[in-house]
């Protein structure tokens, strides 16, 4: 046994003498432990006022565990005798809360103007030009005369005048007047000889009708 004493290595384990400060094998530091004996803390001297903190500390601690105590005990007691005694207490589900229904807009609805339906015109059964009542699809005149000419249509409903136009839109040969108080009544006014005829018409409702101006030399 050596009478000088060995020291282990903290990093390696390799044991030397203490006589060395580091460690042969790795060149560690030794740490020499400390001898001195640690001092009493104040809280375990008597006559301290730590010592005397502690002491109330160790009762108030002592107290507190006996009050728990307790309240564990008669929750036990509560919860057997609630057993025995059938008691069922059940939870009752929440009640489901129901989102109010959204309400209708009060604004008022503006409903669309519908579109009217367009009259068909009428029907035109009958469409004549007439000289002193009497149908006529031709007639003479002499430059200066004056020729009184109506339209005739049926059905009698139809209130629309008819249109009048000629071959003759320059007013070369004859004028045609147009009564203003009735569209279907016109005046032919001849103006010159012309060697050959030329037609003036009446047209209402898509129905057209002429009549031919015959000339003879004044």
């Amino acid at each position: 046994m050596s009478l000088i004493p060995e020291v282990k290595c903290r990093r390696c384990g390799e044991r030397f003498s203490s006589l060395r400060s580091r460690c042969p094998n790795c060149g560690t530091r030794r740490v020499t432990q400390s001898s001195r004996t640690p001092s009493a803390t104040p809280g375990t001297v008597s006559g301290t006022a730590s010592y005397e903190r502690a002491g109330a500390n160790t009762r108030w601690q002592m107290i507190f565990g006996l009050i728990l105590v307790v309240a564990v005990i008669l929750a036990v007691i509560v919860m057997v005798s609630t057993s025995l005694n059938g008691t069922d207490v059940s939870i009752k589900p929440n009640k489901p809360v129901t989102a109010p229904s959204p309400t209708p807009n009060d604004a008022p609805v503006v409903e669309a103007v519908p579109t009217p339906t367009p009259t068909p015109p009428p029907t035109v059964e009958v469409l004549q030009i007439r000289y002193n009542d009497d149908e006529r699809e031709e007639f003479t005149m002499s430059p200066g005369e004056v020729v009184p000419i109506n339209a005739y249509v049926s059905p009698l409903t139809i209130t629309d005048k008819v249109k009048w136009t000629s071959d003759d839109p320059d007013e070369e040969y004859f004028i045609i007047t147009v009564d203003p108080d009735d569209g279907n009544k016109i005046t032919v006014e001849c103006l010159k000889y012309s060697a050959k005829g030329i037609n003036f018409y009446a047209e209402i409702f898509g129905k057209k009708v002429a009549c031919t101006i015959h000339f003879r030399q004044a």
